[in-house]
């Protein structure tokens, strides 16, 4: 008879930001267990608070299903030995599934006879595989910061306190760090109690008595259904972060929304500085009016309900109100530093112990953001702004409000340098050079920014690259596929005329002046293999569809932007159907020959057929106008003008036997074919294309 199966782990408060990981994590290994020992069930459901995460199991069959299979072994010519008997590998193939040699019998499959072992069993009761099984699954977890305790050997997230198993109204007996498994769970620890649960499917409901919401979409909707009543009724604009949300809906397990106010004097202090405050260190949700002007209010979630609610509206207050007193501070102290005072100090701080000192970066970017700037704007004033950005992008790093907050690297710099009297563009660079600062953020608004930031990011990307810091797996300590993704987006964005190459070469010979740990070359590959896939990524999030993209990188992708556009004209080509297939079918045969081609030069006295002296002719007319439509990034123009060279090519094939028994003639023909595939190729390889 199938039953519910609970099990809860209940600790001390767990970080915040473990607490899903670990909810999602019992989930699966419970999961897995039950699926590894064919043990039947309806669905599973997890639960998280602060305290415990816990797995409530629907319909778990009351036994294993038994066990019936055919195991197939080696063939029969390696399964008997020249006697006509058992051989050692069937003897211990018998042995590995637990049968004796008698028990096996051959069977052809495929054609070929193999030995097998029939492998059949009753299934165990659930209940006497719980116990070593649900022991197994919470001693196997893992967490990015893990502890022991007292004398006990197991290393987890926080001590465990209790530990609530159930399979129907049965306690699951098992013992984890000396503490035994029960059917007592705890409330609230300080508005609930410990309450007995008969069986498992009332768990929500008897810690839901006990001011415990444990389910964490309910909770999590809670919060947000009081945050918007308090909306509605303050008319107010309350700020909430998804990431903030995450944090405070596993630090409480019975939400109260509430709201404080702060000493608006304070809000002379920039207001990027004042949330920044009350999100980092006190959790606090920003209220702003309809305009996004920061009001001063908060609004915070109480781990409890509203009893002496005013009480902890006045101790929040107090609290913000000390912390919003050091954030004045650091900001008027900050305010006595001058500019060539900050930067002065980074020459004394270490970026990379083999890369020097953040003043030494600072004037790598500087060189590398002028010459970027000299090919991609012949505005002086802007090229001026941008040297003088790039002087000044690091200054505020060694400021008390960036020390004290790091996320707010830039936006301080922009504020200082506008208080100092930098111009506009500078400013905004000075904060704009760091986007995109993660995903799903948009590349700097302004040419300035995005030139210092590109000059910035291939600075930090080269440097590791030249001392072998090459993101592998998983591993990238130095954010180097964002920050290339971050350059590829601005190149894009921006549309400068710049390739990737002209970009690695300024880098490098930036960097080979203090000397390269590693080949040019070498490096030059690596930046090319690891750029390729930012600009693949690229084209996935425009929607491009994969064949049309693989098409199109296989064609170059030194030029970012212009292999957008090439990807766009193709995906709407293709979009064409039938119509444009045939001229794909044709570009495709053209180049499937041209591969066989060990020459390069063209004798037009050769040609035997008009057919031949039409396509070359062709070929002379649209060559010259592809290449200027893609010089001018009009990659669909170019992919129009190539489609003219459909009829011309059919007709070639209709006429003309290329691999002809002349050797002249055969290696002229492949001469001229391969040139036509050079011009099909500065826009996509079309072997590539997926048709439906």
């Amino acid at each position: 008879m199938a039953e519910d199966l609970l099990l809860e782990i209940g600790m001390e408060e767990v970080p915040a930001r473990f607490v899903r990981g670990a909810m999602d994590q019992l989930k699966a290994k419970t999961a897995d267990w039950l699926d590894a020992s064919r043990i039947a069930y309806e669905g599973i459901e997890a639960y998280a608070t602060p305290r415990r995460v816990a797995v409530l199991v629907r319909g778990v069959a009351g036994k294993q299903a038994d066990i019936r299979e055919e195991v197939r072994g080696p063939s029969r010519k390696i399964a008997l030995d020249e006697n006509g008997g058992w051989s050692k590998a069937a003897l211990g193939f018998a042995r590995s599934q637990g049968v004796q040699p008698e028990q096996l019998f051959f069977k052809e499959n495929g054609g070929v006879e193999y030995v097998y072992a029939l492998k059949s069993g009753e299934g165990a009761p659930t209940i006497e595989l719980l116990p070593e099984g649900l022991a197994g699954i919470i001693t196997s977890m893992t967490f990015p910061k893990s502890m022991r305790w007292g004398s006990y050997d197991l290393r987890f997230v926080r001590p465990i306190r209790w530990i609530v198993a159930l399979y129907g109204d049965a306690v699951v007996p098992l013992e984890i760090a000396g503490v035994k498994s029960g059917n007592v769970t705890r409330g609230h620890r300080f508005l609930g109690a410990e309450t007995a649960i008969a069986r498992p499917g009332e768990y929500a409901a008897k810690l839901r008595e006990q001011h415990v919401i444990a389910d964490v979409k309910e909770r999590e909707a809670e919060i947000l259904r009081q945050i918007e009543a308090l909306k509605a009724e303050r008319g107010w604009n309350i700020a909430v972060k998804d990431d903030l949300l995450e944090e405070v809906l596993f630090l409480v397990e019975y939400p109260t929304v509430l709201f404080g106010t702060f000493d608006p004097a304070f809000l002379n202090i920039p207001q990027e500085v004042l949330i920044t405050s009350m999100r980092e260190h006190q959790r606090y949700f920003p209220v702003l009016d309809r305009e996004g002007k920061l009001l001063p209010y908060f609004v915070t979630v109480r781990n409890g309900d509203s009893t002496s609610i005013e009480l902890v509206q006045r101790g929040n207050e107090k609290v913000l109100r000390a912390r919003l007193s050091d954030a004045k501070f650091f900001y008027e102290e900050d305010q006595k530093l001058t500019i060539n005072e900050a930067l002065a100090k980074l020459e004394t701080i270490v970026w990379h112990e083999e890369l020097g000192t953040l003043g030494e970066k600072v004037r790598r970017i500087r060189r590398t953001a002028d010459a970027v700037a000299s090919r991609v704007t012949e505005d002086e004033a802007a090229r001026a702004d941008i040297s003088r950005a790039a002087d000044i992008c690091k200054f505020d790093l060694v400021t008390s409000m960036v020390y004290e907050f790091p996320e707010l690297q830039g936006i301080m710099g922009e504020d200082y340098a506008r208080k100092l009297g930098e111009r506009e563009a500078v400013c905004r660079a000075v904060n704009e050079h760091y986007r995109p600062r993660h995903a799903g953020d948009e590349p700097a608004e302004g040419l300035v920014g995005a030139v210092v930031g590109i000059a910035d990011k291939i600075d930090t990307i080269v440097g590791c690259f030249s001392i072998g810091i090459v993101p592998t797996g998983s591993q990238d300590p130095y954010a180097l596929r964002r920050q290339a993704a971050g350059i590829v987006q601005s190149m894009i964005a921006h549309r400068l005329g710049l390739k990737l190459g002209e970009l690695f070469g300024i880098a490098l010979d930036v960097y080979e002046e203090r000397g390269l740990k590693r080949g040019r070359e070498d490096i030059l590959r690596d930046l090319y293999e690891f750029f390729g896939l930012r600009v693949r990524n690229a084209l996935s999030e425009a929607g491009i569809r994969y064949d049309v993209a693989d098409a199109v990188m296989a064609s170059g992708f030194d030029d970012p932007l212009l292999a957008v556009k090439r990807a766009e004209a193709v995906a709407e080509a293709v979009r064409q159907g039938e119509s444009f297939k045939a001229a794909v079918d044709a570009f495709n045969r053209v180049c499937n020959l041209a591969a066989k081609a060990e020459q390069t030069k063209i004798d037009p006295s050769l040609f035997e057929d008009d057919a031949e002296r039409k396509l070359h002719e062709a070929r002379g007319s649209v060559s010259g106008r592809a290449e200027e439509a893609l010089s001018s990034g009009d990659a669909a123009g170019a992919l129009a003008v190539l489609t003219e060279l459909k009829d011309p090519i059919n007709a070639y094939f209709d006429r003309v036997m290329v691999m002809t028994d002349n050797p002249a003639v055969r290696a002229n023909r492949l001469a001229s074919l391969a040139a036509v595939a050079a011009d099909i190729r500065r826009v996509a390889d079309f072997s590539k294309i997926v048709w439906s």
